[in-house]
């Protein structure tokens, strides 16, 4: 199997939410805190794009998921801050539960004799 170094990963759809409402578990972020953290968090495999963040942002606010309010940075700089909602703490909580599932379903699929002969 050849692997390339720079190979990225694609993420499916409906992951990012996951990711994003995991990575505002530990308190309110902006949006560069919030790829930061998703950046090293997984030891730099997963770089999620601005094209892709902030529309996931706007949409998880519109669903009430997040809350954002505008602060002042570490930089003196004016910038959105979002952080997790009670509804988004129960959605992560089906979300992870429904990502677990599908993962112990596809290391057994991986691990199955006829996954083998790939």
């Amino acid at each position: 199997m050849n692997e390339l170094p720079n190979a990225r990963l694609e993420l499916l759809q409906g992951t990012l939410d996951l990711i994003i409402l995991q990575a505002l578990v530990w308190g309110p972020r902006h949006g560069y805190g919030i790829s930061q953290m998703i950046r090293t968090g997984s030891d730099e495999l997963l770089r999620i794009e601005t094209g892709s963040l902030y529309p996931a942002l706007h949409r998880l606010e519109r669903k009430g998921w997040i809350k954002a309010s505008w602060t002042t940075s570490e930089n003196n700089q004016r910038v959105k801050e979002y952080r997790l909602t009670t509804s988004g703490r129960k959605r992560l909580v089906e979300e992870r539960s429904r990502w677990e599932r599908l993962s112990v379903a596809m290391t057994k699929l991986l691990r199955s004799p006829e996954g083998e002969g790939a």
